[in-house]
């Protein structure tokens, strides 16, 4: 290795980047008067004077992949894809035998037939699968990348701001310099993707450890429709419960079966659903003198010190008009979607599952006390869900089916103009009258309209007073 440790910078630049940048960086570097211990202290490059040839190697190995797998992306995905397989895993991920997948697929089966009897939706086209956690992932990761690519673009910009502000404060000023800075932007940006993109396959890894199904979160996280059981997530959630793990099973076939056709035969539901969620987190600002101070304290040697740093508060609270709309979509959509699974899960389970009122007493307590999902959307984009929403939602589903039937009930999915609103979810047993009163009134504009438009408008109420009051006779209008 050289006495001099840029050398071993450009060059470990140059095979990354190119000759011309690797020197423009160094040249920077040089004429700033940092030296590699200045580097490490401030976040950007571990010390290389101090590494071995091997730590150089593999240093060199994991900014190439860095670079190679970014895609031109703000975030590097395939590194946040490699971490959330690797979290999911941690608290094992065993191989789901043929056994267990037939017995997944019939218990799915069998919960197409019981929901027959509490909803109108047919069941939802598609595959019926007992997944790994792993499986989960895979599956699930585009929509993570949908819901998450507003924020975690707006955070990479902001995390290579950072570090390159850093750069530009230890540099003297100077046209030139400030040049040959800006040739490390490239690698800034790369290291923020990589750096974002870890800390969300770590949430998505987490997430992955607690599911039990494909509509866990209550999102519609896959693309093609079907419907899947995590079944590690399945024997988990049975252990230690009076219930047995096939009717824990069977329970929750049912509640992801019921959360599949919703999403099958409402075209408009999942876009509404993803588009509100993404509405919010475009609202999301960073914190970026929260951000800077972080980045400072960075301890590149440490993998948990960046995700540390991002975790510090880069959310600023942010309460824009347009991010309260969003927020209150999302929580009113996802309470009515909840509360619908509860009520039609509950109805077909009845009468098979011993266990069926305290199994849903258990998933409602699960999602109360703040469940995956809830940690998961707080860590990514900012959004915590209000539970006390699905109550709501449960008790005007339970009311509608039993004053206006299922079929009624279901009719008001068919579009989002008709939907029960956030008002409207706060008096559940005021919901049919409330919209009772206003479709009168509609009925009254629409007869006055027409009146007014054919001139006859008051012309009735004339009438009818005429006949009250009998006609009119000769010595009336001398009077007059």
């Amino acid at each position: 290795m050289s006495e001099d440790p840029y050398d071993e910078i450009e060059r470990m630049l140059a095979s990354l980047f190119g000759q011309q940048t690797a020197a423009d960086a160094v040249g920077a570097l040089r004429a700033s008067g940092i030296d590699p211990a200045e580097l490490a202290r401030m976040g950007a490059m571990p010390d290389l004077s101090s590494m071995s040839p091997g730590q150089m190697m593999a240093l060199r190995a994991q900014m190439q992949q860095m670079i190679d797998s970014s895609s031109g992306e703000p975030v590097n995905w395939t590194m946040g894809k490699d971490l959330a397989l690797q979290t999911a895993r941690a608290q094992g991920d065993p191989r789901v035998t043929a056994a267990l997948a037939d017995g997944t697929r019939q218990a799915l089966r069998v919960a197409d037939l019981w929901l027959d009897t509490a909803t109108d939706f047919m069941p939802a086209p598609g595959a019926r699968e007992a997944w790994s956690r792993s499986d989960w992932v895979e599956r699930t990761l585009p929509t993570w990348q949908e819901v998450c690519a507003p924020v975690a673009a707006a955070a990479t910009e902001a995390l290579a701001g950072a570090l390159e502000s850093q750069m530009s404060r230890l540099a003297p000023e100077g046209d030139d310099v400030v040049r040959q800075v800006g040739a490390l932007g490239g690698i800034m940006r790369s290291m923020a993707g990589a750096a974002f993109g870890l800390q969300l396959g770590r949430a998505i890894g987490e997430l992955a450890a607690e599911a039990v199904s494909a509509t866990d979160v209550g999102l519609p996280l896959t693309r093609e429709p079907g419907t899947a059981l995590v079944a590690a997530g399945v024997r988990d959630f049975a252990e230690g419960l009076e219930s047995d793990e096939d009717e824990v099973r069977m329970f929750l076939a049912v509640r992801e079966a019921a959360t599949a056709r919703l999403y099958a035969h409402v075209p408009w539901l999942r876009g509404q659903v993803l588009g509100a969620v993404e509405a919010y987190a475009r609202e999301i600002a960073i914190d970026t003198d929260a951000l800077e101070a972080a980045v400072s304290q960075i301890d590149p040697n440490d993998p948990e010190a960046i995700r540390r740093a991002l975790e510090s508060g880069m959310f600023a609270p942010r309460e824009t008009a347009a991010q309260k709309d969003a927020l209150e979509r999302v929580e009113t959509l996802l309470a009515l979607v909840e509360g619908w699974v509860e009520v039609v899960a509950a109805r077909a389970t009845a009468p098979h599952l011993p266990h069926a009122v305290p199994l849903g007493e258990m998933v409602r307590r699960r999602r109360l006390q703040g469940g995956a999902a809830e940690k998961v959307f707080s860590r990514l984009i900012g959004l915590e869900f209000r539970p006390r929403r699905v109550r709501e939602a449960a008790a005007l589903w339970t009311r509608l089916g039993k004053e206006v039937g299922d079929a009624e009930r279901d009719a008001f999915w068919l579009h989002p103009d008709v939907m029960p609103t956030a008002a409207e979810l706060a008096s559940p047993e005021d919901f049919l009258t409330m919209r009772r009163a206003a479709a009168d009134m509609d009925t009254q504009i629409d007869a006055d309209l027409a009146s007014l438009l054919d001139g006859t408008l008051g012309w009735a109420a004339g009438a009818r007073e005429a006949d009250e009051n009998g006609p009119r006779g000769l010595g009336d209008q001398a009077q007059d």
